[in-house]
Parts: structure tokens; C-alpha cells; sequence
């Protein structure tokens, strides 16, 4: 369930239906407040970027924490590393690893017989 949150305008706030309180400027724009704290405090005039405590002064001073900074965090990608084991080294893998692409397996090259063998019949017909 999705719940509609307004912000605060002088903290940054997530205000919650229910909680906070509204104030009409008399040119008509509506400020929502978190608190009566940050009401009484607008209404002082006081500046949000002076006060440590809000989301403001936060930003001014770079003090976000990791989870508000996300999308400029990096991120490492998974990188294949080859290993040996008991009973073989990385280089024998390697080596065992491109004879089977040369090659190939037994199925694969009965495959290709058989493919050569149609096309000849069909070149042979017409």
C-alpha cells in the first residue's frame, strides 16, 4: 500500500497524513509544516541552512549519508578469475579448453558429415 507523504518546508521532512500543520501565506501559497517547532521557527525567520539539524544545512555541508547519496556510488563488477584444482593447473585447463574448440566433440563433427553428404546428393540432382 502506497501512502501520499508531503515534505516539510522548512526541515525536509517526510510528513506523514494526519501529522503536521498547514499555513496560507496571504499571496495564497500554502507551507506545510512538520512540527510546531519548524513553524515557530519560519515564522522567526530563521534560515533552515543555519540550523544542523535540517536536511538543508545537510546538504550545504555534504554531510549525506550513504543511502541519500546511492546514485553516486560505484559499483564493482564480478570478474572471472580461473583457478585449478586437485587434479589440474590453470594451464593444463587453458590448453584442454582450446583443443576442445578446435576439435570439437564426436557429435559435432557426425553432424557435419552428414550435412556434406546431403549437399552433395542435392548438387548431384540437379
Amino acid at each position: 500500500m502506497v501512502i501520499k507523504t508531503e515534505v516539510c518546508a522548512f526541515s525536509e521532512d517526510r510528513i506523514y497524513p494526519g501529522h503536521g500543520s498547514r499555513f496560507v501565506r496571504k499571496d495564497g501559497q500554502l507551507i506545510i509544516f512538520s512540527s510546531s517547532k519548524t513553524c515557530k521557527l519560519f515564522h522567526l525567520r530563521k534560515r533552515p541552512a543555519k540550523l544542523t539539524w535540517t536536511t538543508a544545512w545537510r546538504r550545504l555541508n555534504k554531510k549525506f549519508s550513504s543511502i541519500e547519496n546511492s546514485g553516486n556510488r560505484r559499483r564493482r563488477r564480478a570478474t572471472r578469475v580461473a583457478r585449478g584444482f586437485v587434479g589440474a593447473s590453470v594451464d593444463d585447463l587453458r590448453s584442454k579448453a582450446k583443443k576442445g574448440k578446435k576439435g570439437g566433440s564426436y557429435a559435432e563433427k557426425a553432424a557435419k558429415r552428414e550435412a556434406a553428404k546431403r549437399k552433395a546428393r542435392a548438387e548431384a540432382r540437379a
